[in-house]
């Protein structure tokens, strides 16, 4: 989250998202708001309207552990959304990030990979790739926020066809890899930059979603080889402070086996 009470918005948006008929209540014909109210989820979870309403004005700055799992269980957290609550609650710290920096035993390992490959730091920036990444998407280096790319760039849409999977896992997954404070300047820039600019992702932040897309396949249309079917996978790179490295691969024998090597050979190195 980003503003000043990131828990009581985390909260409002997540106790939005529950319909009263999933936890066993009654809508009415004169309900006005969607979700739970207030003093629905406060009952839900054991609390009183009063304690559950300083918790949401972030008047309450330290719930305990117990009444923050009641609160999850209530609104029907799974476990990483229920991490990122508990993460919520207890820093209220603004954060000053330095420049994202890439290990040189990730960079000679990422150099070394025969399939496209790139390092992602907490707020999405690209800050590393091999050719073969870049190959598949120019917008796979360095300097580069995936993020913002995905969002805005009408070349990544039309590489991406399974762009609505796509843009659904990476705002989850910088929630959950960039929205553990309460203030975080970086990640309120950002969020302000792509809610301007694309209402897809503001759909999708107002969701409150948090973890990153699973491993699987990825379904894209290079200009240069055509249909890919690439499997997916993300790796947390320890000791990074957030880094993870993503790597795509065809299964063997495959016609995208055939054009990943296509896409690897020197006739289309321009």
């Amino acid at each position: 989250m980003t503003g000043q009470n990131a828990l009581g918005e985390y909260l409002r948006l997540r106790r939005g998202r529950v319909r009263p008929e999933d936890v066993g209540l009654v809508p009415g014909p004169r309900r006005r708001v969607e979700g739970l109210r207030r003093e629905e989820l406060a009952a839900l979870a054991g609390i009183s309207a009063d304690y559950y309403l300083r918790i949401e004005q972030g008047r309450n700055a330290n719930p305990s552990s117990q009444i923050l799992e009641a609160l999850a269980r209530a609104l029907r957290l799974d476990a990483a959304a229920t991490a990122h609550l508990h993460r919520l609650a207890r820093d209220d710290r603004r954060t000053e990030t330095g420049p994202e920096v890439v290990g040189d035993d990730v960079l000679t390992l990422l150099d070394q990979l025969p399939v496209p490959a790139f390092v992602a730091g907490r707020y999405l920036d690209c800050l590393a790739s091999n050719a073969l990444a870049q190959r598949l998407s120019p917008n796979f280096a360095p300097g580069h926020n995936l993020m913002r790319q995905l969002f805005t760039d009408p070349a990544e849409r039309e590489l991406h066809v399974d762009w609505d999977d796509a843009t659904a896992g990476v705002v989850g997954g910088l929630r959950q890899g960039a929205g553990g404070e309460a203030i975080d300047l970086r990640l309120q820039a950002l969020v302000d930059e792509l809610s301007a600019s694309s209402e897809r992702f503001r759909a999708l932040w107002a969701r409150a979603d948090i973890g990153y897309r699973r491993a699987g396949t990825s379904h894209l249309r290079h200009p240069r080889v055509g249909e890919l079917h690439l499997r997916r996978n993300r790796f947390g790179i320890p000791d990074s402070g957030g880094q993870h490295l993503q790597t795509y691969h065809a299964l063997p024998g495959t016609d995208t086996a055939r054009k990943l090597a296509m896409l690897a050979g020197p006739d289309l190195t321009g």
